[in-house]
């Protein structure tokens, strides 16, 4: 089957729904569960491939030898090329939702569970990078409030924006010391009008790192730091935790040699590298599990996101080598 076809039909679709049904259409055999996720095969080698992109898909234009649209690599361009594999006996195919933003891995979750899997393979991410740690974070939404009140006629009333500006400010001066983790801030929202004073001022924020004891060890210090925010201005703090992802790696000396394998098929060598993929699922269960990518691309998680077309033919030759070197080729 021709992945850059797939690829073309299925990047234009919006929503875990629209490329459940499709991917199912495509899948012979294909299951389906409440969450969403669509797979089909029997046997201890899952491969996934999730679903949901982070922006909403656009019909991908070409420009060039590239192929431009939000999301065609990240990840319809893994969902295409493991759709493009012939069915392989002991091998499952899994199509997941919720592992971009605040889907907090529930689809792979699920599979891992329901499936019992002796090795997972993310099939996600640039060629010809391989994901043998799991990258681990926190993601957490906080809320600074106050009473608000009129801009003037109130004014001195402690301002939960501000109280949140100083929070921020505090985890940016921690973090860039940080050379193993990384903050990010998103989705700010606070007040209603430029003239009244805002009784609430919040964020999502996402602290990400390699250990997981740096990891506790940030998310108790950043929550210390947003607290002594909210003390300073008079306003009160909430935080609410939304969703974790384990740090650590279940690469085995065999898994790894298979993706060495793998990507000499096509000639080359593999990118070790940390990162935060569907095989964390299993990960966090001792399970077996690394990440390949089967695409060449760039600008991911933005409007200008490109891949090689042709190049989902490479990812495609080096998925199916690393399952003959498993043994189920």
């Amino acid at each position: 089957m021709d992945p850059v076809r797939f690829l073309l039909e299925l990047a234009p679709l919006a929503g875990e729904e629209a490329r459940g049904a499709y991917v199912a259409a495509h899948l012979p055999g294909a299951r389906r569960d409440g969450l969403g996720n669509v797979w089909a095969g029997e046997g201890k080698v899952l491969l996934l491939a999730h679903l949901d992109t982070v922006l909403p898909p656009e019909p991908p234009r070409r420009a060039g030898e590239r192929l431009y649209a939000p999301g065609v690599g990240d990840n319809s361009s893994g969902v295409a090329v493991l759709l493009s594999l012939p069915e392989r006996p002991g091998v499952v195919r899994g199509f997941t939702v919720g592992e971009e933003g605040l889907g907090n891995l529930k689809g792979a979750r699920a599979l891992v569970e329901a499936l019992a899997p002796q090795v997972v393979v993310a099939v996600d991410g640039y060629l010809p990078g391989v994901v043998d740690r799991a990258l681990g974070s926190v993601r957490f939404r906080v809320r600074f409030l106050g009473r608000g009140g009129h801009a003037w006629g109130d004014r001195g009333t402690p301002n939960p924006v501000f109280a949140l500006a100083e929070g921020l400010w505090g985890l940016w001066a921690l973090f860039r010391e940080e050379g193993e983790a990384s903050l990010n801030a998103s989705g700010l929202e606070g007040g209603e009008a430029v003239n009244a004073i805002p009784r609430e001022a919040s964020a999502l924020l996402e602290l990400r790192a390699l250990l997981p004891e740096d990891l506790a060890r940030l998310y108790r210090t950043a929550q210390e730091v947003l607290e002594g925010a909210a003390r300073r201005h008079g306003v009160e703090l909430e935080v609410e935790l939304l969703g974790e992802r384990p740090a650590g790696a279940t690469a085995t000396p065999r898994l790894r040699q298979a993706a060495e394998r793998a990507l000499a098929a096509i000639g080359e060598r593999p990118q070790f590298q940390p990162g935060s993929t569907d095989a964390s699922a299993a990960i966090e269960r001792g399970i077996p599990a690394l990440g390949l990518g089967v695409y060449r691309g760039g600008g991911a998680h933005t409007p200008e996101e490109w891949v090689l077309p042709q190049s989902l033919w490479q990812g495609r030759q080096a998925l199916l080598a690393l399952l003959e070197a498993l043994g189920v080729g």
